[in-house]
């Protein structure tokens, strides 16, 4: 995990939080917190990649006792300047192996981050500390995009996913390996522009259920976005509860619990 951890250093900690915009909007983290809330019906919470806190502290603040494990200890630096280690703990380490004292009823990791880990074997063992972490019946939740290799013609390898003023965000895909770059460019007026680039390694969907059961999951429920919307062919990312198999739990995408 040393890419990983080169990636997510001081500079990126320190312009990571954008307060009120992107995924720290209310319309984007009010759904999201709102679901966790239920799935953790009543116990704790433990948040693989906490980050800055973008979810953990608002969670926290409806009352769930959230813990953390985050490899990056540039990121965990800004979290505490938000809440202290009584209110959030965190454990330094990688989310696939690392463990966190407790067990806990609902485990989470949120936007796209398992496709940080960057081999089908990290993502698998991520499930299994998953699992290990959690209370009999307990849930794990990912939230993840769809890889878009539909829109790729013959011989591109290239997606722009997002063109605006001042930004361009380009993915680059590696369809033998399942891997795909991210670039992000930041412009104005002049010649000068900056670049952050991240790898990650995409999961399908059917993918990602074979893993949990792995792990001993079972597909509880699956949709379009943290507010229940439909999954569906077209859709660009999916919010995936899994339960761990106790002989009560079925697969479903209908309305949520």
């Amino acid at each position: 995990m040393a890419e990983e951890q080169e990636i997510w250093d001081a500079d990126t900690a320190a312009s990571y939080d954008t307060p009120g915009t992107g995924m720290f909007a209310p319309e984007v983290l009010g759904p999201t917190v709102d679901r966790l809330v239920a799935l953790a019906d009543g116990g704790a919470a433990l948040e693989l990649a906490i980050g800055t806190g973008r979810v953990a502290v608002p969670l926290a603040g409806r009352g769930v006792p959230v813990t953390g494990i985050e490899l990056s200890q540039p990121m965990v630096d800004v979290l505490r300047t938000k809440v202290d280690e009584a209110t959030v703990p965190v454990v330094i380490g990688d989310m696939a192996t690392a463990r966190a004292p407790g067990r806990f009823s609902l485990v989470y990791l949120v936007f796209n981050t398992i496709s940080n880990l960057l081999t089908q074997a990290e993502q698998v063992e991520c499930f299994r500390n998953a699992a290990r972490h959690l209370a009999p019946g307990g849930r794990f939740v990912i939230e993840l995009w769809v890889p878009r290799l539909r829109v790729l013609p013959p011989g591109v390898g290239a997606t722009v996913w997002r063109a605006e003023p001042g930004y361009l965000g380009i993915d680059t895909y590696d369809v033998l390996e399942q891997r795909v770059e991210s670039h992000h460019v930041w412009f104005a007026e002049g010649r000068d522009a900056h670049l952050f680039r991240s790898p990650h390694r995409y999961v399908w969907p059917a993918e990602l259920d074979l893993m949990g059961q792995l792990a001993g999951f079972g597909l509880e429920s699956r949709h379009a976005d943290w507010s229940g919307a439909a999954f569906t062919a077209d859709s660009r990312s999916h919010v995936s509860v899994y339960r761990l198999l106790d002989g009560r739990t079925s697969s479903r995408t209908g309305p949520l619990p």
